[in-house]
């Protein structure tokens, strides 16, 4: 079989490639070697309950009419209007820290006050740094500048624990690196956050994978789930072909592969890997979901998502333990503006996990230790909120291992390596790499990835080529 494009991997970024090139009737496969869509925003089903996994919330949402905003950007370029996402935004979030607390809406001036109120010495840097981000382009494919972003920080705050506060939620919904990251992936995850804001849609991750799989498949797109790739054939460094696991092979003109950029490569034969100078990711996380016989806010649990340390200093690190509870994100998914409330109510807890540790377990010590560090979690919690434990009917968790096993992604790194390829190039030509290792975070971010880099490698690549021609 000949395709214009095989997409690897049916993740975010792997389906919205694939809309965009269906759009203009490229003759697209997307290759998925799991039996579900999603990736590492997902969902799995237990006791007749869905439960979404990956990210807490989408971030950044930006109401209907807004046409800028990457949100408004993503709806335009894969033609779906602002209401078919069914986005319901957060009613307030927060970040706690020992003695310290900063409450932040989808309204970026709500946070503003709060920082003037809780760090007055802070404002004017406060403002200085948010001055910086806005005249920044963090989407600029061709920048190679690589800027520590803590060094921009210092250079204008001088607390080093509002600094802290802002790495938080910053780093637990985006960074690969450990201790910071690169200034122009900590621009995209501040407006993301606090200039954009979280929402969740009516019927989860379930709801947005089905509406993006039955528009690429209404526009012609095939879609293969249970097709793991066994190698990706290049001769004198230009694709050939993909060999699936089942003994098929297939040929197309070019591959755009969602699966993380040195899994890519491993899989190119002949080898590549030793031609890049990719690092390999090490942040993964533990999660544990907790099903309440009753809504959170009735046991005083009232904020959207709750990033917390309870430590003066915040550490962003593969722990050296199995998992570490000295921070962690605290998620309450019925604390979001729905239009009809659940019967049930749900905790979601996230901390980071060593993958390692966690992989090199037996099976009855990963199970009783899966325990121990679910409740060390929630003990963790009663620093600052009630104990809900009297009030749980149902408990899953998952752990790094898992997530390797169901993304592929190596260490579970759910963000990939810390070295993004922005330009989406790989060693091999017209083989593309989008999604985490690309560098757009988040679930907006990542869809947008697989638009930018199906609009530049073949649709900009095609008309450039026509151009010339004529």
């Amino acid at each position: 079989m000949k395709y214009d494009v095989i997409i690897l991997g049916a993740g975010l970024s792997g389906l919205a490639a694939g809309i965009r090139l269906a759009l203009f009737d490229k003759k697209v496969l997307i290759l998925e070697k799991h039996v579900e869509v999603g990736g590492l925003n997902s969902f799995y089903t237990r006791k007749q309950r869905t439960f979404d996994v990956g990210l807490h919330a989408m971030t950044n949402y930006t109401p209907k009419g807004v046409r800028t905003s990457p949100l408004g950007k993503l709806l335009k370029q894969l033609r779906f209007r602002h209401d078919e996402f069914r986005l319901c935004p957060q009613e307030m979030s927060e970040i706690r820290f020992p003695g310290k607390a900063l409450r932040f809406t989808n309204e970026f001036e709500f946070l503003e006050q709060e920082i003037a109120e809780q760090f007055p010495s802070q404002i004017d840097g406060f403002r200085k740094l948010v001055a910086r981000i806005r005249e920044f382009d963090e989407l600029n494919l061709d920048d190679s500048q690589r800027i520590p972003s803590r060094e921009v920080l210092e250079a204008c705050l001088t607390d080093p624990v509002l600094i802290d506060m802002l790495y938080c939620p910053l780093m637990y919904y985006g960074s690969a690196s450990e201790g910071d990251m690169d200034f122009y992936q900590f621009v995209i995850m501040f407006k993301s956050i606090f200039m954009e804001g979280f929402a969740k849609p009516v019927g989860g991750m379930p709801y947005i994978l089905k509406l993006l799989v039955d528009k690429y498949q209404g526009l012609g797109g095939e879609l293969r789930m249970g097709a793991g790739v066994e190698a990706i054939e290049h001769k004198d460094g230009a694709l050939q072909s993909v060999h699936l696991e089942n003994g098929e092979t297939l040929t197309a003109d070019k591959v755009i592969s969602s699966a993380g950029a040195i899994e890519t490569l491993r899989l190119c034969r002949p080898a590549v890997i030793e031609e890049s100078n990719l690092e390999t990711g090490q942040m993964s996380f533990m999660e544990s979901i907790f099903v309440l016989d009753r809504l959170p806010k009735e046991i005083g649990y009232d904020k959207s998502i709750v990033f917390y340390s309870t430590e003066p200093r915040f550490k962003y690190r593969v722990p050296s333990g199995l998992t570490d509870v000295t921070s962690g994100v605290l998620c309450c998914p019925n604390n979001f503006q729905y239009p009809e409330p659940s019967s049930e109510g749900v905790i979601r807890l996230t901390n980071q996990a060593n993958f390692g540790l966690w992989d090199g377990m037996t099976r009855s010590d990963y199970r009783a230790a899966k325990k121990e560090y679910r409740e060390r979690g929630v003990n963790a919690l009663l620093t600052y909120f009630p104990d809900f434990s009297d009030h749980i009917i149902y408990i899953d968790s998952f752990t790094p291992k898992t997530i390797f096993k169901y993304t592929g992604h190596l260490n579970g790194a759910v963000y990939g390596s810390p070295t993004k390829i922005k330009s989406g190039r790989t060693p091999v030509k017209n083989l593309f790499i989008c999604g985490t290792d690309q560098g757009f975070l988040g679930i907006i971010g990542a869809t947008l990835s697989g638009i930018s880099m199906a609009n530049l490698h073949i649709l900009q690549a095609e008309a450039k080529s026509e151009t010339g021609r004529n």
